[in-house]
C-alpha cells in the first residue's frame, strides 16, 4: 500500500477491482464503511461477480476477468478528453512533459519497438528520454508518428558498427542509461512528450471497444469512468481518490501492468502522495508484505535491492550496474534516494558476513549467489519435472495446492529424491502421493521421501508482522508449541548448524559462505526473534558522527534509522528500509500509543511503519509547488517557511530542508524524483505503456489486434501437462476466489470452519445452468485443458452472461480451499480434487505470478 488500511476513512472515492474486501478482508474493510458514512464517499465495485463488497457499491459493473487494462485505459483516455487531470501535479510531479527518444513506437500491433521474435524479448534502447534542454512550445520539425515501426538506426542501416557493440567478443553490452539532462516540454504540446504519447496509446480505447473486450455495456461503463474522474470535475484539486485490489490483479500474464495502469490513473488524477488516495492492495496473508520485504521473489535483496547475476563479477561491478543516476530535466532537482545503493549493499553484506566481510574482499560479495536462470516459482516446479531440482525445502507453503497446474507439480514432486514439509498439518504436498487418481501400485513406485518436521503454528510464537499498510508490528506467543513441533527458527537454525558442523569437519564446494556466515545470538540453535529485529535494524561497528547536528553513535548502538548507514564496512544493516524500528530506544514495533492529534488515523506511536515510520509514501505530493497542502482540511505535510523545513502530522517522505523553490520531485525512489507514466528502460520486461492483452486462453482474439492476442513476453513451459485450451472447445471463463470462512489451505482442518464451509462448490449462472440441464447441488465436472475438478453446483444471478466482442460468453467462480487432506465431512461423496487442477502454468514477465485468474473451462454433469 502507498497510504494504509486506516486512511481508506479519508478518501471521497473508491474504485475497489482485483478484490474483495468485505469478505475477504472483512476487518480492514470498515475503513471503507466509515469514509461512506462520514465523507460521503463512493464505492465503485468492477468484478467478474457480485460480491458481498458489490452489495455495499454505488455502483457495481461486471467485468470478464482477464480484461482490467481495458477498462482501465479506457479510464485514462476519458480523463483526458474531459479535462479530469490535475494539470500543475501532472506537470511538476510526473513525466508527462518528458520527450521520449525518437524510434519509439506504440504497440498497434501489439508489439512496442525494440521486439526481437527469436529470442522473444525486447530491446528497449528507444524506451528512453532525449537528452537535451526546455523544449516548450517547440514541435519536431518532421515529427515521427509514435504509431508507425521506427527506421533501423543509422548505424545498422549503413552496415556500421554499433557504438554499444563491447570491443571485447563476448563481453555484454554496456546497458542504456537515462540521459542527465532530460529534454521536456511544459505545455505538454511536443508530440514526443510523455503526455502525448500516452494520449495517442489509449485514443484506442474508446468506450466501443471497452465495451466489445470487457462485455460492460457502453453506458455502464460511462457511468463509471465518469464518476471516478468527478473528483476532478471543474479542477478541484480537494478531492481524492483510492484504487484498491489485490491478487484479482496480480494473477495475471500481464498483472503488473494492471497495477501499473492503477498507478498512471492516480498520477494523471494527482491522487498519489495524499490522504485517502494511492493505489492499495490488499495482502492476503498477515505477512505477505513482510515476505517481500525481506526478499522473499528471487531476483532481489532485503529491501528491493536487486539481486546479483553472472555478470556482476565483483561489488563494484554489481553496485555500477543497480545504482542509479539522476535523470532529470536541469532545473529540476532529484532526490534519486536509491544513489545510496552502496550505502545499503555493504551494510547488508556486514550483516550476513560480520568480520569475514572486508574491503579487501569486496565484503563478502562473491559469497552470494548469482543465479543466471529464473528460479521463481513455475520455473522451479518444471526444473524439478525435468530432474534438475532433486529435493525441496516446503515451509509453510502448499505448493500441491497453491499451483498452478496441480498435476504438473504432483508429477514434478514424484521425480524429487527428497521433500522437507515443514507445517501444522497433514497437507497436500506432505501427501502428494496419496493424490485423487494415484492408485496402491502408482505409491509403490514413487521413490520420494518425504520428511515432515511438525512446526509452531501462529499463535504459538513471537515475532513481527508486516501488514498491507507497512506496518511491522510485534505480536507474542498465546501458547507454547505442542508435542514435537519446534519454531520455524529453531528448526532452520539446527539444520544450518549441523551443515556448518559437516563442513569444518569434511570440507567441502565452496565453504565460504557456509562457514563465514554471521551468527551471533544468544542462543544459536534457538535464536531470538528480537536480536534477528535488532539485527535488521543494523548497528554502528565504529563510533559515527552526523557532523550537521554533531549527534554522534558509539560502536555497538543500534542506528536510529538508515540515513546513517555507510558503504565503508563501519555499518550492518540486514534490510535498510526496516532500520529505524528497533533503536536505542528500545522495539519502535511494540509500541500501542493511541495518539492520533491528526485525527486521520496517523497513530504515529502505534507499531512502527517503513520507512522511518512514514506512514503515507510520496506525501510531499500532498502539497501544491509551493508546499501548501492541496486540501487544507487534511493536512499532511507542509513547508514552514519559519523552520525552512518540512514538518506535518506525517514523516515526510522527502529531503527535510528542500525548499519548494528548488523543485525536488516528490518521488525520491525515482532517479528523475518523479512519478513514471512512461516506464523507461529497466523499469518492466512488456512495455513503458500498459497494453491489453487476453489470457492466454481467451475466448476471443484480442481486438485491439488480432495477430497479437497474448503478452508476447510470456513463455510456455513443454511438459505433457502444459496443455492450452482452445475456445471451440472450452468457452467458458473461470476465476477463483478465497471465502469468508476459510484461510487458504489450513482452517479445512478445524471442525468449526469445516462446518460452515462443508464441501467445495462451483458458482455458475442460472442461464448456464438451464442450458446445460443443471439444478442446485447437482455434481458437476469443470474441466480443463489440464485437469477436472469436481464438486456442487451453486447456481446463481451473481455471475451474468456477457456479450464479448458480439459472443455470448459465460463466467464461472470456484473457491480455492478445498482438496484431498483435511478434515472429511462427506467423506465418500466428495471427489476432494484441488482447484489448480484446472490453472495453467504460465506467468506475468514482471513479477512471474502464474494467471490463476482467468483462463477456459468447459461445464458437464458428473
Amino acid at each position: 500500500m502507498t497510504n494504509g488500511w486506516i486512511d481508506i476513512k479519508n478518501t471521497d472515492m473508491m474504485l475497489i477491482m482485483g478484490g474483495n474486501p468485505a469478505e475477504n478482508h472483512p476487518c480492514g474493510f470498515k475503513w471503507a464503511m466509515e469514509a461512506k458514512r462520514n465523507r460521503n464517499a463512493k464505492l465503485i465495485s468492477v468484478d467478474p461477480r457480485f460480491t458481498r463488497t458489490s452489495a455495499t457499491a454505488d455502483l457495481f459493473v461486471q467485468i470478464r476477468a482477464g480484461t482490467d487494462i481495458a477498462f482501465l485505459g479506457g479510464l485514462i483516455r476519458y480523463a483526458i478528453e474531459n479535462n479530469r487531470i490535475a494539470k500543475e501535479y501532472l506537470v511538476n510531479y510526473t513525466n508527462a512533459a518528458f520527450i521520449v527518444k525518437e524510434g519509439f513506437k506504440l504497440p498497434d500491433d501489439g508489439l512496442y519497438s525494440g521486439f526481437n521474435a527469436a529470442s522473444g524479448s525486447y530491446d528497449k534502447s528507444t524506451w528512453n528520454y532525449e537528452e537535451g534542454g526546455d523544449l516548450s512550445g517547440k514541435t519536431d520539425a518532421t515529427p515521427t508518428s509514435a504509431h508507425a515501426t521506427p527506421a533501423p538506426p543509422a548505424s545498422a542501416a549503413s552496415g556500421q558498427a554499433n557504438p554499444q557493440t563491447p570491443s571485447q567478443p563476448g563481453a555484454p553490452a554496456p546497458p542504456p542509461a537515462l540521459p542527465p539532462n532530460v529534454a521536456y516540454d511544459l505545455t505538454l504540446q511536443h508530440p514526443r512528450c510523455v503526455f502525448q504519447l500516452m494520449k495517442q496509446q489509449y485514443s484506442r480505447y474508446t468506450p466501443e471497444t471497452v465495451e466489445r473486450i470487457t462485455g460492460i455495456p457502453k453506458d455502464q461503463y460511462l457511468k463509471a469512468v465518469d464518476l471516478f474522474t468527478s473528483v476532478r470535475k471543474d479542477g478541484d484539486m480537494k478531492k481524492v481518490a483510492t484504487i484498491i485490489y489485490a491478487v484479482g490483479w496480480t494473477q495475471h500474464t500481464f498483472g503488473t501492468q494492471i497495477i501499473r495502469t492503477a498507478a498512471m490513473i492516480q498520477l494523471l488524477l494527482g491522487n498519489v502522495g495524499r490522504a485517502g488516495g494511492g493505489v492499495n492492495a490488499l495482502r492476503g496473508h498477515s505477512n505477505i508484505q513482510g515476505a517481500t520485504d525481506m526478499a522473499g521473489l528471487y531476483d532481489s535483496l532485503p529491501g528491493y535491492l536487486k539481486g546479483p547475476v553472472p555478470d556482476d563479477k565483483d561489488l563494484a561491478t554489481f553496485l555500477k550496474r543497480t545504482t542509479p543516476t539522476s535523470s532529470k530535466p536541469s532545473p529540476w532537482d532529484s532526490m534519486n534516494y536509491y544513489a545510496n545503493t552502496p550505502k545499503f549493499m555493504v551494510s547488508l553484506l556486514k550483516s550476513f558476513y560480520g568480520d569475514a566481510a572486508t574491503k579487501e574482499n569486496g565484503f563478502g560479495f562473491d559469497y552470494l549467489p548469482k543465479p543466471g536462470q529464473d528460479c521463481s516459482w513455475t520455473h522451479i516446479w518444471d526444473d524439478m519435472y525435468n530432474d534438475k531440482i532433486k529435493g525441496m525445502f516446503a515451509f509453510g507453503m502448499n505448493g500441491v495446492m497453491i499451483g498452478p497446474d496441480t498435476n504438473k507439480n504432483i508429477n514434478a514432486l514424484k521425480k524429487a529424491d527428497w521433500l522437507v514439509v515443514g507445517e501444522i498439518y497433514e497437507d497436500e504436498t506432505s501427501e502428494f502421493w496419496r493424490a485423487p487418481g494415484i492408485t496402491a501400485e502408482e505409491q509403490k513406485k514413487i521413490n520420494t521421501t518425504v520428511y515432515r518436521l511438525p512446526c509452531a503454528g501462529f499463535a504459538e510464537k513471537d515475532g513481527s508482522m508486516t501488514n498491507s499498510a507497512r506496518w511491522v508490528t510485534w505480536k507474542y506467543a498465546a501458547v507454547p508449541p505442542p508435542g514435537q513441533a519446534r519454531l520455524d527458527q529453531d528448526i532452520i537454525a539446527q539444520i544450518f548448524l549441523r551443515v556448518r558442523d559437516l563442513y569444518k569437519k569434511d570440507g567441502g564446494k565452496f565453504p565460504g559462505p557456509i562457514l563465514n556466515l554471521n551468527w551471533a545470538y544468544a542462543d544459536a540453535a534457538h535464536p531470538p526473534l528480537s536480536q534477528v529485529a535488532m539485527e535488521l535494524n543494523g548497528k554502528a561497528l565504529a563510533d559515527l558522527k552526523d557532523d550537521a547536528t554533531g549527534q554522534v553513535i558509539k560502536a555497538g548502538q543500534q542506528l536510529p534509522g538508515f540515513a546513517w548507514l555507510k558503504d565503508d564496512g563501519t555499518t550492518t544493516c540486514g534490510n535498510w528500509i526496516y532500520s529505524g524500528m528497533w533503536t536505542e530506544a528500545g522495539s519502535q514495533i511494540q509500541r500501542r500509543g493511541t495518539e492520533d492529534p491528526s485525527g486521520m488515523g496517523v497513530y504515529p506511536n502505534w507499531a512502527w511503519s517503513w520507512p522511518a515510520n512514514r506512514r503515507v509514501l510520496y506525501n510531499r505530493a500532498s502539497c501544491n509547488t509551493a508546499g501548501k497542502p492541496w486540501d487544507p482540511d487534511r493536512k499532511q505535510i507542509w513547508w514552514s517557511e519559519s523552520a525552512s523545513k518540512w514538518v506535518g502530522n506525517d514523516v515526510p517522505d522527502f529531503k527535510p530542508d528542500s525548499n519548494p523553490k528548488d523543485h525536488m520531485g516528490p518521488f525520491i525512489m525515482n532517479a528523475e524524483g518523479i512519478g513514471r507514466l512512461f516506464a523507461p528502460i529497466g523499469v518492466l520486461a512488456d512495455g513503458p505503456f500498459p497494453e491489453h492483452y487476453e489470457p492466454i486462453e481467451s475466448p476471443i482474439k484480442n481486438p485491439l489486434h488480432p495477430e497479437q492476442s497474448n503478452n508476447p513476453l510470456v513463455k510456455k513451459f513443454k511438459t505433457p501437462f502444459d496443455k492450452f485450451g482452445s475456445p471451440e472447445e472450452y468457452s467458458i471463463v473461470c476465476t477463483t476466489y478465497r471465502l469468508t470462512e476459510q484461510y487458504h489451505y489450513w482452517t479445512k482442518n478445524n471442525p468449526m470452519n469445516v462446518q460452515l464451509i462443508p464441501e467445495p462448490f462451483v458458482e455458475i449462472p442460472v442461464e448456464l445452468a438451464d442450458e446445460k440441464g443443471i439444478r442446485g447441488t447437482d455434481k458437476i465436472k469443470v474441466i480443463s485443458a489440464r485437469g477436472t475438478y469436481i464438486a456442487k453446483a451453486f447456481v446463481t444471478r451473481r455471475l451474468k452472461p456477457m456479450m464479448i466482442d458480439g459472443k455470448k460468453t459465460y463466467q464461472i467462480g470456484l473457491p480455492i480451499h478445498q482438496g484431498f487432506r483435511g478434515i472429511g465431512e462427506d467423506e465418500g461423496r466428495n471427489a476432494r480434487t484441488p482447484a489448480n487442477l484446472l490453472t495453467p502454468a504460465v506467468t506475468d514477465p514482471n513479477a512471474h505470478t502464474p494467471e490463476s485468474k482467468g483462463f477456459l473451462v468447459k461445464v458437464e454433469k458428473a
